[in-house]
């Protein structure tokens, strides 16, 4: 690594890119990003408040559920400044100091919600396999042990990424693909060996997000098999059946990761279009899918709702 030795580096400045080639049409495009942006926020918004005012609904499945709906919300507010910046105002210029802010919270989110998951997954297991036991294995004092857990992890394994980054010097042009900053892009445009943060970056992601998959999935090898030694088979399709929110949840938030992740590190492409457009997915979709999917599923919290707008 090369820390740099001048003040050059303080006003450090990267150029953030919205969707190369329709630079015309960015008013346009900012209607359905405001329009999503709104929609996610009100209805994780809804989900908190739900959730918080209906003591009927303070068993541990919702009270995960708040805890995705949090980091749903920190990873959009962490993103709207500059998307719609970029969009609205064409305000492309961010400093190091913020980027490296907006990339940590990115980050953070992302692995909170990765390790909320794990703990949904674990929910399933224990509702299932012990049914009679469930709320005494799973108090309150638990879970917010669990949630505690979830936030240092995240904190503790991304802090040491904004740390390497502020020590590069960015002599190349600035400019990111996106308009919001990632690790892996940073990374790529400092004039100095970045072998540490390659480490670092796919270490971090297989110690979080790929462990917690890993987990997700023994999770579900365990749930299967004791939903298999039910005798019948309507209350094994009952017992799957509330599975079925959380196996939704998983495939939204990974696939866009995971694709973006591989496309980053393995894929030069001279067209970024699907790299771009996978970024907007990736920070876009779970939030906004994963309350739609949890108000449609779930029939007891969908019957709050809507009792609450159709009283």
């Amino acid at each position: 690594m090369s820390p740099l030795n001048d003040t050059t580096f303080t006003h450090a400045v990267f150029l953030l890119t919205g969707i190369p080639g329709l630079e015309d049409v960015y008013l346009w495009i900012t209607i359905p990003f405001c329009f999503i942006y709104v929609i996610l926020i009100l209805a994780n918004s809804i989900i908190l408040f739900v959730i918080k005012t209906d003591s009927s609904l303070h068993e541990p499945m919702y009270i995960f559920l708040s805890m995705l709906a949090l980091t749903d919300l920190g990873l959009s507010i962490a993103t709207i400044p500059t998307t719609l910046g970029v969009f609205l105002f064409n305000l492309r210029e961010i400093s190091i100091n913020a980027c490296l802010a907006q990339m940590f919270f990115i980050h953070f989110s992302q692995f909170t919600e990765s390790s909320v998951l794990l703990c949904m997954a674990f929910d399933r297991f224990v509702a299932i396999s012990n049914p009679l036991r469930y709320t005494s294995i799973l108090t309150p004092q638990r879970i917010a042990k669990m949630g505690l857990v979830c936030v240092i992890r995240g904190f503790t394994i991304l802090l040491p990424g904004p740390v390497l980054l502020k020590h590069y010097r960015y002599c190349r042009d600035n400019v990111l693909s996106h308009s919001y900053c990632l690790h892996q892009e940073v990374m790529k445009l400092a004039c100095a060996d970045i072998t540490v943060n390659n480490i670092y970056g796919l270490s971090a992601s297989l110690l979080t997000m790929g462990l917690d998959a890993l987990l997700i999935f023994f999770s579900y090898v365990m749930i299967l098999k004791t939903v298999l030694n039910v005798a019948s088979r309507a209350d094994c399709l009952k017992a799957l059946k509330t599975c079925g929110s959380h196996l939704c949840v998983i495939l939204i938030f990974y696939s866009p990761e995971i694709s973006l992740s591989v496309i980053h590190r393995f894929v030069n492409s001279s067209s970024h279009l699907l790299e771009i457009s996978l970024g907007y997915i990736y920070l876009l979709v779970p939030p906004l899918m994963n309350p739609i999917v949890y108000s449609v599923q779930s029939t007891h919290l969908r019957a709050r709702l809507i009792r609450l707008f159709f009283k």
